[in-house]
């Protein structure tokens, strides 16, 4: 499935067989990139559980639930408007949202994309450290090479890299979070039963939602990932199913580190610090800090691949759009290794200040040029039924000429 020189990111025609082509592609896999995606930023270091949901201590749940539902609702309009009109990038997607308008799109997508990567450098470098004793330095050159070599051998390896990546992380995480809840159970309990919300003594329900569905906000970014892997579904209820295991393996991994947190509210040890998880895990062996190492290393290393290859695959079909020939797989990991470089020197700002004040700016105008057009333009070609209906596969370069034609 890799791409080859000549064909860049255009897809072949789908088999009729094999594990990825069945209901597993149809499916679970959307969700599996999705989440995949998603998870490395702030998921992996415990970093954003804290900034948009933990620090409301007993009220945070709240903005859990509206997180997994504002997931699920746009997994399956993002997923059913591209299956629709076959739109397996975000600029093919996005001219179908808002027409002449969605190079805003891009230029939000790639400051975002920028950012999180930067977040992911900065996370690597210090989990490595430490976690396994690896150089901050060599941490970050090691994910820059296995970035590089993914987004140069295509969606086929990414597919399944991801895939395993995802069986690790929850393995991980149900590891992580039982040793960590079980070990601090009653001071959870007290803390949800008593409504502790010491952190911010002020804050209203309201508010609580609207953080919720801020950070629902700025995950949008994560969406064009998966992009690639909806053009397997050929009827609504299987974006409506891939969407709703999507919204549900998007939050797990959520709620699992919020309850973990809920153990040590309010503590400046934990809230305050750069990768809550460490901060959890200090006190279990050391093979479980080693375990956390590895598994959030190949979380941040998805979360990164997931972005850029997006950004590739849309600079593709931008050369095609325009009748030129599409980057060879050389140029693509090429562009995996820049866009890595940028994202660490922005790295240096630290990952605290970069998620409270990056991530708020980029939440709003993601749900400006994305979620806003998706709720209404993307709901009413829904139920107007526009777009093509496939009964069966189809080759997505023929399927792209069909729809603008």
């Amino acid at each position: 499935m890799s791409p080859d020189e000549s064909n860049g990111h255009q897809p072949p025609p789908l088999r009729s067989g094999g594990f990825f082509e069945g209901h597993y592609g149809r499916l679970l896999l959307p969700g599996v990139i999705l989440q995949s995606v998603l998870i490395g930023g702030g998921y992996a270091t415990g970093r954003e559980i804290v900034q948009f949901g933990a620090k409301y201590g007993a009220l945070g749940w709240i903005a859990g639930l509206w997180i997994m539902a504002g997931f699920g609702v746009m997994a399956f309009l993002t997923f059913e408007v591209a299956r629709r009109f076959q739109a397996f990038d975000y600029r093919t997607l996005l001219r179908h949202l808002v027409g002449p308008l969605y190079w805003l799109f891009d230029i939000v997508y790639v400051l975002l994309a920028i950012l999180i990567i930067a977040i992911m450098a900065a996370a690597t470098g210090e989990i490595l450290r430490d976690t396994l004793g690896v150089d901050y330095l060599v941490g970050v050159v090691l994910m820059i090479a296995i970035v590089g070599l993914l987004n140069f051998y295509g969606e086929g390896l990414i597919e399944r890299f991801k895939s395993w990546g995802t069986l690790a992380l929850y393995l991980g995480y149900v590891l992580f979070a039982t040793l960590v809840i079980s070990r601090n159970w009653d001071r959870i309990v007290a803390n949800l039963a008593s409504g502790n919300h010491s952190m911010t003594p002020g804050v209203s329900t309201w508010l609580v939602i609207w953080t919720g569905i801020l950070y629902v906000g700025y995950n949008l970014a994560v969406y064009p990932a998966a992009l690639f892997t909806v053009r397997r579904q050929t009827r609504l209820r299987q974006t409506a199913v891939a969407a709703a295991v999507a919204g549900l393996a998007m939050t797990i991994p959520w709620f699992l580190t919020y309850f973990a947190l809920m153990g040590f509210y309010p503590d400046p040890a934990v809230f305050d610090a750069p990768v809550p998880w460490l901060a959890m895990l200090t006190r279990e062996a050391g093979w479980v800090v080693v375990l956390f190492g590895i598994v959030v290393g190949w979380t941040l290393i998805e979360t990164a691949t997931g972005m850029i290859y997006a950004l590739v695959a849309r600079i593709d079909q931008g050369l095609v759009d325009a009748g030129r020939r599409p980057m060879s797989r050389r140029t693509d990991g090429a562009i995996a290794v820049v866009t890595l470089l940028l994202s660490l020197l922005l790295a240096r700002v630290g990952i605290i200040d970069l998620v409270a004040k990056g991530y708020t700016a980029m939440g709003y105008a993601m749900i400006v040029v994305f979620a806003v057009p998706l709720l209404v333009r993307g709901t009413y070609l829904i139920v107007t039924r526009q777009g093509l209906a496939f009964s069966e596969p189809s080759d997505p370069r023929q399927a792209r000429q069909r729809a603008r034609t």
